[in-house]
């Protein structure tokens, strides 16, 4: 397939765009300025000032859409938040209206969202037909999610990427938080109970694979593990695998002193999200279980 990848320069981005060429695929970067040294071919778009060439996105066969700014870049004020928003809700709203307007479409956009979607639901089990939540994470994703809405309407397949923390050593969550864990700084955030959904990069690349060759599926799909774990267990399996105490303990009125609304939307949020609809169609996880996920990770530094 020809694909256009947006936010390849990212995390994600990066690790997708090297599956997909080892598969054979034609991989196609939507990018904001010009790579810096040979990256492949890439398309040009400035989606805060609406610039986006539709003639540049003729002949593609499917779009993974992932580019939006950082969330725990830095903390919330009122700029930071709006950024967040239009960065995602914008620039979707872009791609897609670009999308819709050209003679051959592309048959998919697989377009990133977040388990951010359900709000902070305490216990509740939460599956792609839960209500939407309440909070600034939430109305960001149902906002973003709505975006594509006018490539939906031109016929073309969208799914709703809903991510949970993406978990490997090489970046993101977990990356930042080895060097506090191996020193022996690592401990529970508030009281430890709220639910904390995740995947392996693996799973989350062999997912979006996945979702990518199942043409039946469309609509919001968890990209999660099929076991969300609570802060307080996740804290104890990182600490066990790493043969690290975690004796220290943040309260949640010190997160919030310290980070602010971040705290809140991003630490002490609890959403228990499950895989239904991916592992419904026939999905099978390689790291269902945190702390074997953990040593396998981990294995060859630990």
């Amino acid at each position: 397939m020809r694909i256009l990848l947006s936010g390849a320069t990212g995390f994600l981005g990066k690790t997708l765009r090297e599956t997909f060429a080892r598969a054979g695929h034609e991989v196609t970067a939507l990018l904001r300025r010009p790579p810096e040294e040979d990256q492949g071919a890439f398309v040009l778009w400035d989606p805060a000032a609406g610039r986006l060439a539709s003639t540049a996105l003729e002949g593609f066969d499917a779009v993974i859409h992932l580019a939006g700014e950082n969330i725990a870049a830095r903390r919330w004020t009122a700029a930071q938040k709006e950024r967040i928003r239009s960065s995602r809700v914008e620039g979707t709203r872009l791609l897609s209206e670009a999308l819709s307007k050209l003679g051959k479409k592309p048959h998919s956009l697989l377009s990133a969202s977040a388990v951010g979607f359900y709000g902070d639901r305490g216990d509740e089990i939460l599956t792609e037909v839960s209500a939407p939540g309440s909070g600034f994470l939430a109305e960001v994703c149902q906002a973003w999610e709505a975006a594509t809405q006018p490539a939906q309407d031109a016929g073309i397949r969208v799914v709703h990427l809903r991510f949970g923390a993406v978990l490997s050593p090489s970046g993101g969550m977990l990356a930042k938080l080895l060097p506090l864990f191996r020193w022996g700084l690592g401990g529970q955030l508030g009281t430890g109970r709220q639910w904390m959904s995740w995947i392996s990069l693996d799973d989350l690349v062999a997912g979006v694979v996945h979702l990518l060759d199942h043409m039946n599926l469309s609509g919001p799909v968890n990209l999660v593990a099929p076991s969300p774990v609570t802060n307080a267990e996740w804290t104890l399996s990182l600490g066990r695998v790493l043969r690290r105490p975690t004796i220290f303990h943040a309260p949640a009125f010190l997160l919030r002193i310290l980070l602010g609304e971040m705290a809140d939307g991003l630490l002490l949020a609890s959403t228990r999200a499950v895989p239904y609809r991916l592992q419904d169609s026939g999905f099978s996880f390689r790291d269902g279980i945190l702390e074997p996920a953990l040593r396998r990770m981990l294995r060859p530094e630990s």
